[in-house]
């Protein structure tokens, strides 16, 4: 704040300029000021003091200690100990009686350290980022979930247990039964590993949640055949992308019965074909449009490397049409499951 004798000894200074002929605004920069502040030192005539200085401050709006009190003893009462302020409110509303605001409340509770949880509920806690997994080849990271094949009847259905190898794609084991429990779950994982003969050696099975997945049936199983469980967050379908990219292959292709299927027999019927489908004739986009019986062998680098001279070839006979590099055929690297957490990367040992 300036002072008086400094205001006037200002002013007094941009006055001669002015009388001099020099512009106020030239006159107020060269002070340091502008006319506006002029403007306003000046508005009764004579220089006048900063009303900062006696401007009345009115005291703030809070709550007195008797009304702090208050509130502290209606929290307090037996019938709102266990409710937070956004319930104690509009009770006490419907009774006619106001104390403070929701926030008000919480602050006060805050200040008088009673801040805390009420009721047996536990508090909400932070579940963090599954752990990624990197396959560098067949049999080292698998995934796993159940999904519902329409039966006869709305509202019935029967459930497809589906395994998959991340690295190739290719559907490891499969099947459909009347119901969805950990034994079943158990029994397809055992027909699994042995059909890929990779009993006791280093395999990852990633699922979420679901009850079949953490039954004490099926986690004695994978113990049983050395194999690492994994899990997703609940509730959250990107932590299985890869089951979830498989069903949707399933659910969305031209041969799905859109009336559903009449017998287990026929569920598991289609599933058979459609796997064999899958494995040995679909080329699979997010490996380079092998098939993941071709990728799970190791026959994808040869194929690719042919793909590759082909296009060399016809680039080399009619260079005009190619205005820059052939198409991408380099196999597919390492496999990635939930990579957002690139600082907790588990690799597979070699």
């Amino acid at each position: 704040m300036t002072s008086v004798p400094e205001r006037q000894q200002h002013v007094e200074w941009i006055r001669e300029a002015v009388a001099s002929g020099a512009r106020v605004n030239k006159a107020c920069a060269e002070a340091g000021l502008t006319a506006r502040t002029l403007q306003r030192w000046t508005q009764q005539g004579d220089v006048v003091a900063d009303a900062r200085t006696t401007a009345v401050k009115v005291a703030p709006n809070k709550l007195s200690d008797a009304e702090r009190k208050a509130i502290l003893d209606t929290c307090a009462r037996a019938e709102y100990a266990s409710l937070p302020p956004c319930q104690i409110v509009p009770q006490l509303a419907d009774k006619g009686v106001y104390l403070a605001s929701e926030s008000t409340m919480y602050r006060v509770l805050h200040a008088a350290g009673q801040l805390n949880r009420r009721g047996r509920a536990k508090k909400p806690r932070h579940v963090a980022m599954p752990t990624t997994h990197q396959a560098n080849g067949p049999n080292e990271v698998w995934c796993w979930d159940i999904s519902y094949l329409p039966g006869p009847a709305l509202g019935t259905y029967w459930y497809l247990y589906f395994f998959e190898d991340i690295f190739s794609r290719k559907a490891v084991g499969w099947e459909v039964c009347a119901q969805e429990s950990g034994e079943d779950a158990a029994v397809i994982l055992t027909r699994c590993v042995m059909s890929e003969q990779c009993f006791r050696k280093i395999l990852i099975l990633h699922s979420d949640n679901g009850s079949p997945m953490k039954a004490a049936t099926m986690l004695a199983k994978m113990y049983e055949l050395g194999i690492t469980p994994s899990r997703g967050r609940p509730r959250v379908s990107n932590d299985n992308p890869y089951s979830e990219s498989l069903f949707r292959t399933l659910k969305y292709c031209p041969q799905w019965p859109t009336k559903g299927f009449a017998t287990l027999e026929s569920a598991q019927g289609w599933v058979r074909d459609f796997v064999q489908w899958y494995n040995n004739d679909h080329r699979h986009s997010g490996i380079r449009f092998v098939t993941p019986a071709q990728r799970h062998q190791g026959k994808d680098v040869e194929i690719l490397a042919r793909r590759h001279e082909l296009y060399q070839a016809a680039r080399a006979a009619r260079p005009e049409r190619w205005s820059g590099k052939t198409r991408n055929w380099t196999p597919m690297g390492p496999v990635m499951l939930n990579p957002e957490r690139e600082e907790n990367v588990v690799p597979m040992a070699a």
